[in-house]
């Protein structure tokens, strides 16, 4: 595999710069920074890139430099595949919505039977297929402003040490959802892939990226009993105990469900008490519908992110169980200041120097106030990993202008 120019300086030796967010916190992170020259790859094909990542389980240093536009919809040959080619057990859509209608199937039991087991066997093998799995001391980067990662899903898992930047990650779609009539009043159709998820990891960077669902949005597919063919799950989720980390200076767009910190109310089951360290800021999120986080028991810090609302906007910040959300002098345009946040079972959140269209706006008391609660205002804790605050008034042209992959100065 073609290498970088020994001549020039390698970007894939950046490591986060001093008390940027908490992935600076303790060891700092310096991704594969360190890696030998043989450990340093260039990958343009699927096939590339899973030999480049290697064994998650091997913590050897290693810089992967993403070559153009990579589809994980691809077989060994690069040939492109369909949902056709991952479904198994007699599994179709047609089929699934017959058993399943609940005209036929009812609405007070999930789905079960052969077409069900047919669907989750369908689902395994897709997820094999597509699923991408980073271990520590990595730096995963594209070159240039077009490398792109089309349908993967990036999971950084048990790892630590791992910058991810300068990427498109788009359209990480389930050929597979599944209908759960009993989900809501009305049932819905939940997908499971993200297009990344940080699992109990610590120390990871996701710096400069865009992620959005390409030219797939879930706008675009039909209604089955009455609700959205939903394929797409989360776009950048942070779960299952994860600690140390910072996302920065990315795009999240045309998405619904975007970025959950914590995946469970139950802070026992992995140990979240003292972890879900995370910080936010420079992010571009526009026309997104919820969860800018959603956030469990972390301190995260949210500040200077832009956001654009746009059709489908539910809130952008939500209040879960044991959240210590601070979140300072971020901009908000297009979005009612009643639904800048939304409580998850959260008590309280530090709000200061937010800006809603242009205006200084306390959105505790805009949020209190449209829905009659007492959410508090004292997180009960101050960042202090924070190189520099932009004033909020800044950002709609700073954030926008300088967010994403292609964008690294």
């Amino acid at each position: 595999m073609r290498r970088p120019s020994p001549t020039r300086p390698e970007p894939g030796r950046q490591v986060l710069p001093r008390d940027d967010g908490w992935a600076a916190a303790t060891t700092g992170t310096t991704g594969g920074s360190a890696a030998r020259p043989e450990n340093v790859h260039v990958v343009s094909t699927r096939a590339e890139l899973l030999a480049a990542l290697g064994d998650p389980a091997d913590n050897t240093p290693r810089i992967i430099y993403v070559k153009g536009a990579v589809d994980a919809d691809t077989d060994a040959s690069g040939n492109p595949l369909t949902c056709d080619d991952y479904a198994v057990n007699g599994y179709s859509l047609p089929a699934y919505l017959a058993a399943y209608d609940p005209a036929v199937w009812g609405r007070t039991s999930v789905p079960s039977g052969p077409l069900e087991e047919a669907r989750k066997a369908s689902y395994a093998k897709m997820a094999e297929h597509v699923t991408v799995t980073i271990g520590s001391n990595v730096t995963l980067m594209g070159l240039g402003g077009d490398a792109a990662l089309k349908s993967f899903g990036l999971r950084i898992s048990n790892a630590d040490n791992v910058i991810v930047r300068n990427l498109t990650i788009t359209d990480t779609s389930d050929c597979f959802p599944q209908w759960d009539p009993t989900d809501g009043a009305e049932g819905n159709w939940n997908a499971s892939f993200d297009n990344m998820e940080v699992s109990g990891s610590t120390h990871v960077w996701l710096d400069h990226n865009t992620l959005n669902d390409g030219d797939n949005p879930d706008s675009g597919q039909p209604l089955y009993f009455g609700r959205p063919y939903q394929v797409h799950d989360g776009l950048l989720d942070v779960v299952r105990g994860s600690n140390y980390v910072t996302l920065s200076w990315n795009h999240l767009s045309g998405h619904d469900k975007v970025t959950l910190i914590g995946n469970t109310d139950n802070p026992a089951r992995y140990g979240e008490q003292d972890k879900l360290k995370v910080t936010l800021h420079h992010n571009y999120f526009e026309a997104l519908g919820q969860r800018a986080p959603r956030v469990r028991f972390g301190q995260v810090h949210v500040y200077n992110n832009y956001y654009r609302g746009g059709d489908g906007h539910g809130y952008s910040i939500g209040v879960g169980v044991g959240s210590k959300v601070y979140a300072e002098s971020n901009a908000f345009d297009g979005i009612d200041a009643a639904k800048v946040l939304t409580v998850f079972g959260g008590k309280a959140i530090t709000a200061e120097d937010n800006l809603v269209d242009g205006v200084v706006t306390d959105v505790v008391a805009a949020y209190n106030e449209a829905n009659g609660t007492t959410l508090g205002t004292d997180a009960g804790w101050t960042p202090t990993l924070v190189p520099r605050v932009h004033p909020a008034k800044a950002l709609k042209h700073l954030v926008p202008a300088g967010a994403g992959a292609g964008r690294l100065r």
